[in-house]
């Protein structure tokens, strides 16, 4: 049976008349009014963007060029293991921070912000390869990492907000990293490696500025509701970061590198990055404080000194003195030329 001309014409006004679905992308994003500093930050995460393009390097011509120059990687067998373990951590943190810089690149808004998110997904990209390949050539690719380091890269990875995965990333994670570029490149371990790292932190330098520049604008209107969950969860990223420094104490001992170096440079790199965040917002940020006198009593109690005691009674009251007198960290981070 063939249906009837009038019943086709009002199926037909039906479907024309269901209201159209949303289009997913920000068509507004260019009407939203900004504050003077809100205009000055963006021109500089736009030029993030333009410095990632001018200063990218060929990571395989790279790693091939000092594989070369220095007869391949020059390591003593007691301390290829060492390396291969801090390094995985490098390794698998490039490719948490490249699936984060990639969620960030979709969710900001902003268009500068978004440019320089893009920007540190291409770093990312290159640094996971890079680092893979570096192993590779080492002797193998390491599979897994301990619990506690997996606790710290997933902490940020799985964050609920992109408040936090900006955050932890860029002003937590990567400043430990570079940490570990520097004691690495300053100790000359491996020329190969220290050469490569300096690469390496050139672009991770940038992306802490993202982070810097960024956070005021998300930070700013918060509830406080928001703000408490905001800061209850950095503080637990920071005592997860201690569990970390204890499971990679023996590879750090192995280098002749003490743990209280990588975690008064680690503090010092965070703090600063930290310094940089509130002259961008304007007020202080109560956490910072917590911050700095958790790691003092945190570092007393679980890496005394040489010659220090080490009961646990002689660890807590050194632990207590440190964090009632603690001292704001000096030192400049490299700023984004």
């Amino acid at each position: 049976m063939t249906p009837r001309p009038r019943l086709l014409s009002r199926t037909l006004r039906r479907i024309l008349r269901r209201p159209r679905p949303e289009v997913p992308l920000p068509l507004d994003m260019f009407s939203v009014e900004r504050t003077a500093q809100e205009a000055r930050a963006a021109r500089k995460l736009e030029k993030l963007y333009h410095q990632g393009q001018r200063r990218a390097w060929k990571g395989k011509d790279v790693l091939a060029e000092l594989l070369e120059r220095h007869g391949g990687i020059q390591l003593p067998d007691e301390q290829v293991e060492a390396v291969r373990a801090l390094f995985a951590v490098i390794l698998w943190g490039e490719l948490a921070a490249w699936k984060i810089s990639a969620a960030l690149a979709d969710e900001l808004e902003p268009l500068e912000a978004k440019m320089a998110a893009t920007a540190q997904v291409h770093d990312e990209a290159r640094h996971f390869y890079v680092m893979h390949d570096y192993l590779e050539a080492l002797g193998s690719v390491p599979s897994e990492l301990g619990p506690a380091t997996q606790r710290v890269l997933s902490g940020t990875l799985e964050a609920d907000t992109i408040v936090k995965k900006l955050l932890g990333m860029q002003l937590m994670i990567e400043p430990l990293a570079l940490t570990l570029f520097h004691l690495v490149r300053r100790m000359k371990l491996e020329p190969v490696l220290a050469e490569l790292l300096v690469y390496f932190e050139q672009d991770e330098a940038r992306h802490v500025a993202l982070g810097v520049l960024h956070l005021p604008q998300m930070l700013e209107g918060m509830r406080v509701r928001e703000a408490a969950d905001l800061h209850v969860w950095q503080i637990r990223e920071y005592f997860a970061q201690f569990a970390m420094m204890k499971e990679l104490e023996p590879h750090f001992r192995a280098l002749g590198i003490h743990p209280r170096q990588v975690i008064a440079l680690g503090r010092q790199k965070q703090m600063l990055a930290m310094q940089m965040l509130i002259d961008e917002i304007g007020v202080d940020l109560p956490v910072v404080e917590v911050f700095r006198r958790v790691t003092d009593f945190r570092a007393e109690l679980d890496f005394p000194e040489e010659g220090q005691p080490r009961d646990f009674p002689s660890r807590l009251r050194a632990g207590l003195a440190a964090a009632l007198h603690s001292a704001e960290a000096e030192g400049v981070l490299s700023e984004v030329a």
